[in-house]
This record gives structure tokens, C-alpha cells and sequence, in this order.
């Protein structure tokens, strides 16, 4: 069986996030979410929370399983069991970041495969900061993300 991480503070989740995972399912047999618990982020919701609304919108689905993490990523992929790391790309900025990311990964775990999979043009301007605005200002965020993660935003939107 071939599975993948695919990592982030997902703060919110995004259809662009969604697109990655529809992607990495063409190609694994197991997808694992990992919300990452990065404490130099400033996030909107807890990491509970980020759990939950990304376990709603997998709920059914098997082959997707969220988790979340505090650790180093490659930590988490030996204890995965896969070299299989996954992430999407809007930009030349995310790019360059992922580059970095990746060459300083590869030196602690050797075996690392790291998949980039680029945004849909639809998506190349949604990014999780959007959405933060979006509900800061009271603006439509809808369109960004998943209806499910929506639903949870209506029902649980903080006070921005």
C-alpha cells in the first residue's frame, strides 16, 4: 500500500488544500493529513479544531486519515513508514519556500520524496490568509473553501 503526508497549519482548510488531496488520491492509496501544531504561527483556530473540521470534510472517505502533529515532518513520515511527502503549489514563492524546505528535509531523511502539485488556476489566489481576511472583515469566504468547512465556519466563526 502506498500512502502520503500531506502537511499543514490548514488554518482554515482550503479548496485549494482539497485539490491536493483529490490529487495525491490518483496517486496513493492512503492520504494522511497532517495539521501541523507549529507554534510560530499565530493561528485562528486550535489545532482541535483544524482537526475536526478536516475530519468532517474525510468523513466517509477511508483512504484519508487526520492527524495532527507538533513534530519535525520527516519525523512523521518514518513513523508513517513512507518516503511520500506531499505538497501543493500556487506560485514561485511557494517554490522557492518548498525548495528550501525540501533540501533541508532530504538531509535528515535521505529516502524523502517530496510530490509537488500545482493549484488549479481557479485556486492560484486562495490561500488560508484569504479566508482569515474574509472573516475578519466579513466578507464572503464561501467560495474558498469546502462547504463542509463553511458550515463549521458559520457555526464556530471567532471573533476576528
Amino acid at each position: 500500500m502506498k500512502k502520503c503526508v500531506f502537511a499543514g497549519t490548514f488554518d482554515p482548510f482550503t479548496v485549494g488544500h482539497e485539490d491536493t488531496v483529490k490529487k495525491a488520491l490518483t496517486l496513493f492509496d492512503e492520504v494522511v493529513i497532517a495539521v501541523a501544531e507549529n507554534r510560530e504561527k499565530r493561528c485562528l483556530f486550535s489545532a482541535e479544531e483544524r482537526e475536526e473540521m478536516i475530519a468532517l470534510l474525510y468523513r466517509g472517505e477511508e483512504r484519508v486519515r487526520v492527524v495532527r502533529w507538533g513534530g519535525a515532518i520527516v519525523d512523521l513520515l518514518e513513523r508513517e513508514n513512507t518516503p511520500f511527502y506531499v505538497r501543493g503549489l500556487r506560485n514561485a514563492a511557494d517554490y522557492a519556500y518548498e525548495n528550501e524546505d525540501f533540501f533541508a528535509s532530504r538531509d535528515l531523511l535521505p529516502s524523502l520524496v517530496t510530490l509537488y502539485f500545482p493549484a488549479e488556476r481557479e485556486h492560484l489566489h486562495i490561500s488560508s490568509t484569504l479566508v482569515k481576511n474574509c472573516l475578519h472583515f466579513g466578507k464572503p469566504y464561501e467560495p474558498y473553501v469546502p462547504a463542509v468547512i463553511g458550515r463549521f465556519l458559520a457555526e464556530r466563526r471567532p471573533h476576528v
